[in-house]
């Protein structure tokens, strides 16, 4: 999808065996488009615009299928269409293709959910025209909402930051849109990479790119997104890049230099932010920016980090550039590190939440930098703005306040857990196997550096003794 992602095109023979077979289904009545919202909650593609689908069953028949609408086609794909449509939509399409109301079923494409993510899916997208738009009863587990509008309609809201989708629902989006009088083929379907980028990124929401650049980041993490944005004019952002060695900083160069730069801004000092982000401040000759605390933290733990670079202090407040016309302001979100900033257009449209919470794995809140008190705080302020999409650096961006939420319910449970445990006598390291089964053995001290940031919050608000 040339302009809305670019993934790595290798495939080793291990991870091929793991590619699940899917089915999504792009309904039109004329130039209307169907689309649902998928639930918050949700673990894949939470609060995303989506075509309606799912994963091929193994009891989905093979059998050969009569009408001629339907012969050509796969039969369990087709039937794993089916069984999709009427759980999720409560829509016969068989009874709907015998009975006249299709007009046409064409395979339009398939797309590969790229190797570096655990789940895989090779999903084949059919457009089904249909004579009237049915009145279809949404499943209340599966989608938040849904409706019918023009394609060219669901293309203004993506322009507009208004939508937040996968980058093939998008390429059919804007397929449709651009090209209504002959859908016949997508040209140029599936995910693929250019010969000149070998740096996967996505473009979830228009003007918010998201490079997923591999960093030394805590396990089950293996990458930190960096962000670039900048409206055309205005200030060319790069946030946080963390490339985990010398190569993957040729291959996020390759990408900068297509994109441009004309700042570095780190969200705050953990190395797996920040890794060769000099060098690239250096190699492009551009400022690098962070907030007062972020500067003095790196340059306490790595002298010599800033050399020869204009530094540039943020706080609360302050402009970093502007996405789609609007000014994209700066926010305090301390907790997990005390210098730590959100990033949040004026419409708050989206925020860069970086570390507060994360798609993959649990946050560490602990060390001189931490502190449990503050990171409730920065949860409740950022589910007070309600901004409509979330963004952690590792892992997906995330529709509504719902994981925030969620966050910070967890953490309110673990510490009446361990209040519970501290008052029959338990010291932290014995709390360690009640709370944290299963854990990696890696990340024991940082599972201890939590439990002890709960108890110091517990004695700083007078309910353990000092």
């Amino acid at each position: 999808v040339t302009g809305a992602a670019h993934f790595p095109a290798s495939i080793d023979a291990r991870t091929v065996t793991q590619i699940r077979e899917a089915v999504t289904a792009v309904l039109t009545h004329g130039d209307d488009l169907f689309l649902v919202r998928r639930q918050p909650y949700l673990p894949a593609f939470s609060g995303y615009w989506a075509f309606p689908g799912g994963k091929v069953d193994k009891a989905d028949s093979a059998e050969a299928l009569a009408h001629p609408l339907l012969r050509g086609h796969p039969p369990q794909l087709l039937r794993a269409l089916a069984r999709e449509l009427d759980e999720e939509l409560g829509y016969d399409l068989f009874s709907a293709v015998h009975a006249g109301e299709v007009l046409s079923v064409t395979h339009i494409g398939e797309a590969t959910t790229p190797d570096f993510q655990v789940l895989r899916y090779r999903t084949h997208f059919f457009r089904i025209d249909l004579r009237h738009a049915p009145a279809l009863t949404v499943d209340q587990n599966e989608a938040a909402e849904s409706a019918w509008r023009p394609a060219a309609d669901w293309e203004q809201r993506f322009r507009h930051g208004r939508l937040l989708t996968a980058p093939p629902t998008r390429n059919v989006i804007r397929w449709l849109a651009d090209d209504a009088a002959h859908r016949t083929a997508l040209p140029d379907f599936d995910y693929h990479v250019d010969v000149n980028l070998h740096m996967p990124w996505v473009e979830q929401l228009a003007g918010l790119r998201i490079l997923l650049v591999r960093s030394n980041t805590l396990p089950p993490a293996d990458r930190t997104n960096c962000f670039w944005l900048g409206d055309s004019g205005s200030r060319r952002v790069l946030i946080d890049p963390s490339p985990a060695s010398r190569e993957e900083l040729a291959r996020l160069c390759t990408v900068i230099d297509e994109f441009g730069v004309d700042e570095v801004f780190l969200t705050h000092h953990h190395p797996d932010h920040r890794e060769y982000a000099n060098e690239i401040a250096r190699r492009y000759r551009v400022p690098i920016a962070m907030s007062a605390d972020t500067r003095a933290r790196i340059e306490r733990r790595s002298p010599g980090f800033f050399e020869g670079l204009t530094v540039k202090r943020y706080a609360e407040g302050d402009v970093l550039t502007t996405w789609l016309g609007e000014k994209v302001v700066l926010y305090a979100v301390p907790g997990h590190d005390e210098g730590q900033l959100a990033v949040m257009p004026e419409s708050r449209s989206w925020c860069i939440v970086s570390d507060l919470i994360q798609g993959i794995g649990t946050v560490v809140v602990g060390g001189p930098e931490g502190n449990m008190r503050k990171y409730f705080d920065s949860l409740q302020r950022v589910i007070d703005w309600d901004p409509a999409v979330i963004i952690p650096s590792h892992g997906m961006a995330l529709g509504t306040t719902h994981r925030i939420r969620e966050t910070l319910q967890h953490r309110i449970k673990r510490e009446s857990q361990i209040l519970e445990l501290h008052q029959t006598g338990a010291a932290p390291e014995a709390m360690l196997p009640i709370i944290y089964a299963g854990l990696d053995p890696r990340l024991t001290p940082l599972a201890l550096l939590n439990i002890n940031s709960h108890l110091q919050k517990l004695r700083d608000e007078g309910r353990l003794p000092s």
